[in-house]
């Protein structure tokens, strides 16, 4: 597989870019009145040790109940992740692993130490070898992208924390991320974008009974005050959106 451009979210940079900037600012300010800093060095040492503890738990949850996927288990997904990695130039491929997620249909990325994973749940792996492997092929390359633009990771998050007493600043900047891991996606697995999508927004079966251009339009008719509201509150956009971002992307390259 050939090394692969991707478009970066606008959002995501100017995001990033205002969150660093007032967390240098907090920062700032908390070192030169030393006074606030010794109050709240505790609450920071605490989040510290929560999030450190959270991965030791997660961690130790996969190995001792997960599935790792190697050569030798599930080789065409280990493949496919070697594949994706290399295009992206990571150092080295994430630890991939299966988890039963009782029905689920999702799919994550952390960071732990020196070392990134990938964990999908279960349907989605069904899906690889009933529906085909595109859609999974997505769906891997999206959650490499979150490694990728080094979105998981201890320290990651605690540079930008103090920029999220902001409202709704954390939601924008994630749903500004998760663009551009779609996009990141869309160019690995530009035949498996569209599938992945519907698939989360109906299920490994009847996404094939979904007309894209219906799902569109229906959203389009009844976006409002309601729709925009609950989005604020989410991590990620809407599956519509994402779908209209796919198929932009792919209109744009044919």
């Amino acid at each position: 597989m050939q090394n692969i451009t991707y478009e970066i979210n606008k959002k995501e940079k100017f995001y990033y870019g205002f969150s660093l900037i007032i967390s240098l600012i907090l920062y700032y300010v908390l070192l030169k009145n030393s006074e606030f800093l010794i109050y709240l060095i505790p609450y920071v040492i605490y989040i510290v040790i929560f999030v450190f503890f959270s991965q030791v738990i997660l961690v130790g949850h996969l190995r001792g109940n997960a599935v790792e996927v190697t050569k030798d288990q599930f080789p065409e997904i280990y493949q496919i992740a070697n594949k994706q990695s290399l295009a992206l130039k990571l150092k080295k491929p994430p630890k991939i692993y299966l988890l039963q997620g009782g029905g689920m249909l999702n799919a994550f990325a952390t960071k732990f130490l020196s070392n990134n994973y990938v964990i999908i749940y279960s349907d989605i792996f069904e899906m690889a070898y009933d529906e085909g492997i595109k859609a999974v092929e997505f769906v891997i390359a999206h959650e490499l992208g979150h490694i990728k633009r080094r979105h998981v990771g201890l320290f990651n998050t605690l540079i930008l924390l103090p920029s999220y007493i902001i409202p709704f600043l954390y939601f924008a900047h994630s749903r500004a991320k998760e663009y551009t891991c779609d996009n990141i996606g869309c160019f690995l697995s530009p035949k498996g974008a569209t599938k992945g999508i519907l698939i989360l927004a109906s299920g490994k079966k009847l996404y094939k009974k979904i007309d894209e251009q219906s799902y569109i339009k229906n959203y389009d008719k009844s976006t409002g005050f309601v729709t925009w509201f609950s989005e604020i509150f989410s991590t990620h956009p809407h599956l519509v959106k994402r779908l209209k971002n796919i198929s932009k992307i792919n209109k744009d390259s044919n």
